[in-house]
């Protein structure tokens, strides 16, 4: 069976509604009952969830899969829903999204199907090519064309592999569709990559395929343990071995090829280290992943944030003093906005950030020692710089705690999560921030304020330009997160300019590349078009996405056409002395956020010409047959 069988024309939606996890499984799933999946949606969704809390679905590279066995399934189906603007899922952000539906008793053929397509994901071109789609006919037809290869590379013979490194493997998560093929598929092409040879079994749903026997165990160099739940290891004792999640075979396979050549002890299969413990505590504990727990943070904080910002604003409109009450322009209703905004949301912002940062490092028990380090950072002045050093703190002092107090009687172990990680993670996060960390940040802090404050000129040019280019380098990465933090902490300090400078880098890249497939129609597809129509919509409410599927067809253009672009933009914003109030909007905030509106639409427009005119003059124009077919050259750089 083909997966173009199970995934039809009916289950796949373009153009996803849902703007969080809970409604992507909610539209995704309704796809699958009305083309006759499903037997009960309600029963569905439930199996759907129990399997999401046993651990997240997203697999990286901005795709996410749920999927579960379930007595609701009627027949087997698979339903595909693209966010171009995508959502935050969980912890990573994401815009392809399949819905895989398998029955409580699936057969062999319908799970090696399912798992089939999530190897297909692992493809870079192919994920572009669902990106840039414009009908459920495209994807079909790449569907289709990955068949077609898999079928192809059957007739490849094999390079002689004598003399290679040899190396093994087993992948297993808990449902046994996704993660499990995705895993096992990566760690082979990184694998092949290194002019290595590996094998991996996979113990999935339809059973364990391409089982290791014991000669090539004992030949084997290495082997790696890509699971989430529990396996017997005892027949890889006195092998070198490295055990990790199956979204780390996914995501780091080239890493986990390098540790596990490199690795000088060799396991011995004693007691507990017979089984791999399930990755979801594993990933908790996984401390030094520091821009997980860094977005872990900035996503709760963010509706703060925003809420805060845009309720100042509009406090605004009733003039720049209207929440004064000694000034002849107070309103008290307009104070009351200023006061919600300013006091309660911006006032909380601080302490959900740390505390979900630290929540992100050593899970519930780092949630009270954190915001509660975060409320001692923003009343010390420290603020958002604080907060930051606070979650960390707070985090690594209650995973230093779970390992310091395992050692107590059993039979108090009941006071760990409601007596001892609270209060003592409370109390030692609380005296650093309070006695080391408050004086010295909340001086940086004030210096730095200062600073912004009285620029002006070409210092004030130079920092929007880099705030600008920073921001949409990476497009949503670290990079992106760092200026955007910087961002929130200059607003917390009163100072607007810089964030002015940031919305406008972020809103000219998709306007600028809506606005090249205007001017020099000749130079792209009409898929393209289309697609540069989407674009104006996004960037004008601050979505840098709608560029992505752009950047993935002609990245050595696009890329820096961004950054010098959002720099023209940020520099022109700081040197009218623009300041925006509202961390967040687009357009839709300019009116009652920004206090030089139109000069401030006006940057926006010049650095999306910029753009335009650097994307348009580079770029070669298409063929005939490039135009007729409607695909995008990745290779056209």
């Amino acid at each position: 069976m083909k997966v173009s069988d199970m995934l039809v024309k009916e289950t796949i939606e373009l153009g996803l509604k849902s703007t969080d996890k809970a409604g992507a499984i909610d539209e995704l799933s309704l796809l699958l009952e009305e083309n006759g999946c499903l037997s009960n949606l309600e029963k569905y969704r439930e199996d759907i969830w129990e399997r999401e809390n046993l651990i997240s679905t997203e697999v990286g590279s901005g795709i996410a899969i749920p999927h579960a066995k379930s007595a609701a399934v009627v027949k087997p189906g698979i339903a595909f829903g693209r966010s171009l603007e995508g959502f935050t899922y969980d912890k990573e952000h994401c815009n392809l999204f399949f819905m895989i539906a398998a029955g409580e008793k699936a057969s062999n053929e319908h799970l090696q199907t399912l798992s089939k397509l999530s190897t297909f994901l692992m493809d870079e071109v192919f994920r572009a090519k669902l990106i840039l789609a414009t009908s459920a006919e495209d994807v079909l037809q790449a569907i289709n064309e990955k068949e077609q290869e898999e079928i192809e590379d059957k007739f490849i013979s094999n390079e002689d592999n004598d003399g290679k490194t040899f190396l093994v493997g087993v992948t297993a998560c808990t449902a046994g569709i996704a993660h499990t093929y995705m895993s096992a598929q990566s760690l082979r092409d990184a694998a092949a990559k290194k002019g290595i040879e590996m094998k991996v079994q996979t113990d999935g749903s339809s059973g364990t395929e391409n089982m290791l026997t014991a000669e090539e165990i004992s030949r084997a160099a290495g082997v790696i343990i890509a699971a989430d739940r529990g396996l017997d290891l005892s027949r890889f004792d006195g092998k070198k071995l490295v055990k990790t999640s199956t979204k780390k075979g996914i995501n780091e396979p080239e890493k986990l090829i390098e540790e596990v050549l490199n690795k000088n002890e060799v396991f011995r299969a004693e007691g507990a280290d017979k089984q791999v413990s399930e990755t979801k505590s594993d990933a908790k504990s996984n401390t030094f992943d520091i821009y997980k727990h860094l977005m872990n943070g900035v996503s709760f904080m963010l509706p703060f944030v925003v809420a805060g910002g845009i309720l100042i604003a509009i406090s605004f409109m009733f003039g720049v003093n209207s929440s004064n009450p000694d000034s002849s322009q107070y309103n008290a209703f307009a104070a009351f906005l200023n006061e919600v905004g300013g006091q309660a949301a911006f006032g909380l912002m601080v302490p959900i950030f740390a505390g979900y940062v630290a929540y992100s490092i050593a899970d519930r028990p780092g949630l009270a020692p954190g915001a509660i380090g975060g409320m001692i950072a923003s009343l010390g002045g420290s603020g958002f710089l604080g907060g930051l050093i606070a979650g960390f703190l707070a985090g690594y002092i209650v995973v230093l705690l779970k390992k310091v107090l395992v050692k107590l009687p059993k039979s108090l172990h009941g006071l760990n999560p409601v007596l001892l990680y609270p209060v003592l993670g409370t109390l030692g996060t609380t005296l650093i921030i309070q006695y080391v960390v408050n004086t010295p940040v909340s001086n940086m802090n004030n210096v730095l304020t200062s600073w912004l404050t009285g620029m002006s000129g070409s210092n004030a040019i130079l920092v929007g330009a880099l705030l600008g280019g920073i921001l949409v380098s990476d497009m949503g990465g670290p990079l992106n997160k760092i200026a955007y933090a910087f961002g929130i902490q200059m607003i917390t300090s009163g100072v607007y300019g810089p964030m002015a400078a940031l919305m406008c880098g972020e809103m000219i890249p998709p306007i600028g590349i809506g606005l090249a497939t205007t001017l020099f129609r000749n130079k792209f597809t009409a898929q393209e078009h289309e697609t540069g129509k989407v674009a104006y919509v996004l960037g004008a409410c601050f979505i840098t996405e709608g560029v992505i599927p752009f950047a993935a067809a002609d990245p050595l253009r696009v890329i820096p056409a961004n950054i010098i672009s959002a720099a023209v933009g940020g520099g022109l914003s700081m040197a009218f002395g623009i300041e925006l109030t509202a961390p967040h909007g687009g357009l839709f905030v300019i009116p009652i956020a920004v206090n030089h509106p139109i000069i401030y639409i006006g940057c926006i427009l010049a650095g999306s010409l910029v753009m335009a005119l650097i994307v348009g003059f580079t770029k070669k124009p298409i063929t005939a047959n490039e135009n007729l077919g409607g695909n995008v050259n990745v290779s056209n750089v």
